[in-house]
């Protein structure tokens, strides 16, 4: 049997996700990506494939506020940040697309902050 690596393995779990999550124009896909110092969020209407709104932490005005905090500060802040954007988009509902990843951390610190900021999931 092959041995595959971590990354393998999420890319994996990620189609599988996939296969059943896709977003419409009245509840878009919520996508996360986490690299090792950043995390980034989309909200994409995949009907159309447009990205109607996106968050992360290399953004200038959210680095600046980010210096000296940990990871899941920052990817509360993103999914602050996040939800405030899609509401100016007229978007309520979402699909959560957590990417593969597990459900904790930093992913579960993002979707919680998109939560308490007014996106339903």
């Amino acid at each position: 049997m092959a041995k595959t690596n971590s990354r393998q393995a999420r890319v994996a779990r990620h189609a599988r996700l996939r296969a059943t999550v896709h977003g419409t124009a009245e509840r878009p896909r919520l996508c996360v990506f986490r690299s090792l110092d950043h995390i980034y969020a989309q909200v994409i209407d995949d009907d159309k494939g447009h990205t109607l709104c996106s968050a992360s932490t290399l953004e200038p005005d959210v680095a600046q506020k980010l210096t000296g905090q940990d990871k899941k500060a920052c990817a509360s802040l993103v999914g602050t940040l996040l939800a405030q954007r899609s509401s100016d988009a007229g978007v309520k509902q979402v699909v959560f697309d957590r990417g593969g990843y597990k459900y904790h951390g930093r992913v579960k610190e993002l979707a919680e902050a998109a939560r308490k900021g007014g996106l339903s999931f």
